[in-house]
């Protein structure tokens, strides 16, 4: 027989009092629910995206419930969980196991649009952002909306650019956003109004330096480059994410794939005179038939941009969401979840996409109907998605080169900005449970 003396009797308690703590904090108190209104009731939704994306990072199983209550969040009761919905001002309820339950029954009814999608495990998050000075400051003098949406709801991501891309990194990553991007080597066609700013000067420096680094002969060369291996990406599994400009310019670097569309104030030479007739509209992710604008001093790509000459006053300026089927068309209806159909219209470089230049086969999720014009679109290529989100910053209508970033404190409840986190949580869905 082994002695057991007094020390070991304490150290044993101190064990089992460990141990019961741990339980109380992380095991489900009265086998309860914590769930996240996504309704007019929710104080901060864009916060509660970072709520649930923390719970599913520590593998905790967390349920998005499709069209109910603006489709709102759900997991397992614990005191951590709901002190953090306490810290970042979330509005939660925390429910019996058995009223959980009798939601999830009225979800199930086949005669009512919802469905519960399991979140189960976290992305990773890579966003493709221009590099910083020596000060830490951005070259470019705009911000991002979904760097604030992450920023803001606390949702980790990692920040990537060319050389991670050209080096193959992108496989480390389940999701990819593409900052507000010039992929045809234009440098956003800001030359006529901005070419003599420091900033400007300074990130084509830095571009073509980093284009001779990587071995390439121009910048129009590398960025194709990186739209080539971010479609590999998107091919392989891989969910991409674009905003403004990223997008009309990212399928125009593709259809001019062995082109010189660059004319000699970006690249040094002249471009091709008659570059229309050679795109190849097969190779793009969303967009067909359209003709580039040639002239260098003219701030924008091609006819695919609805912002010129567009006949919407900002007082009418809205796009509708699409209404899909929950249970058989979970990811368009993830990606369209909302407290409200109609969402406030705002401009940018790419501001909306003509409706005769996207493809039969992409998914148009929100449009304007009135203007022919579409604003948020879906696709799939290979085993990945794409999303297109046209504009700049879904709280700031008109932003402006040298304006302050959007301080979403005073915007907590946007439905422009929740489009954004939509996409950031619709990878961590169970994929057996998604239909397609």
């Amino acid at each position: 027989m082994v002695a057991i003396t007094f020390k070991d009797k304490r150290l044993r308690w101190v064990r089992i009092g460990v141990t019961l703590l741990f339980l109380g904090i992380f095991v489900p108190l009265k086998a309860s629910y914590i769930l996240i209104p996504m309704d007019l009731k929710q104080v901060n939704h864009l916060k509660a995206y970072g709520i649930t994306y923390w719970v599913i990072n520590q593998n905790i199983e967390a349920y998005w419930l499709l069209n109910y209550r603006g489709g709102s969040f759900a997991f397992v009761h614990t005191k951590t969980f709901e002190k953090e919905c306490i810290t970042r001002g979330v509005s939660y309820e925390v429910i019996p196991d058995a009223e959980y339950i009798r939601i999830r029954e009225e979800i199930n009814n086949p005669e009512v649009n919802q469905e519960v999608m399991k979140l189960e495990k976290a992305p990773r998050i890579a966003v493709y952002t221009p590099e910083f000075n020596e000060k830490g400051e951005r070259i470019q003098p705009w911000d991002d909306a979904v760097t604030l949406a992450l920023t803001y709801a606390e949702i980790p991501f990692d920040k990537i650019y060319d050389k991670e891309i050209v080096n193959g990194l992108l496989a480390k990553y389940d999701w990819l956003h593409l900052h507000h991007e010039d992929f045809t080597g234009q440098y956003g066609k800001f030359y006529a109004n901005f070419n003599a700013q420091p900033w400007y000067k300074e990130n084509q420096r830095r571009q073509e330096n980093l284009a001779k680094e990587l071995g390439f002969t121009k910048v129009s060369q590398l960025k194709l480059s990186v739209a080539i291996q971010i479609q590999k990406y998107i091919s392989g599994g891989g969910f991409m994410f674009a905003m403004c400009s990223a997008t009309d310019s990212y399928d125009i670097a593709l259809s001019a794939s062995g082109l010189d569309i660059c004319a000699k104030y970006f690249d040094g030479d002249g471009a091709d005179p008659d570059p229309d007739s050679k795109l190849d509209f097969g190779v793009t992710l969303a967009f067909k038939n359209f003709t580039l604008v040639k002239d260098p001093m003219q701030y924008e790509f091609s006819s695919i941009d609805n912002n010129f000459n567009r006949k919407v006053i900002p007082e009418n300026d809205y796009f509708q969401l699409f209404d899909f089927s929950a249970k058989w068309d979970p990811i368009p209806t993830m990606l369209t979840q909302n407290h409200t159909r109609t969402v406030k219209g705002f401009m940018g470089q790419t501001t909306s996409f003509k409706r005769e230049f996207v493809k039969s086969d992409v998914l148009i999720l929100g449009d304007n109907k009135a203007a022919d014009e579409v604003r948020y679109i879906h696709g799939k290529l290979g085993y990945g998605t794409w999303t297109f989100y046209s504009g700049h910053d879904p709280e700031d209508y008109q932003h402006h080169v040298g304006d302050p970033p959007t301080d979403l404190n005073l915007h907590p409840n946007s439905p422009g900005y929740r489009l954004i986190l939509n996409n950031i949580l619709f990878p961590a869905a169970k994929k057996k449970e998604r239909k397609t």
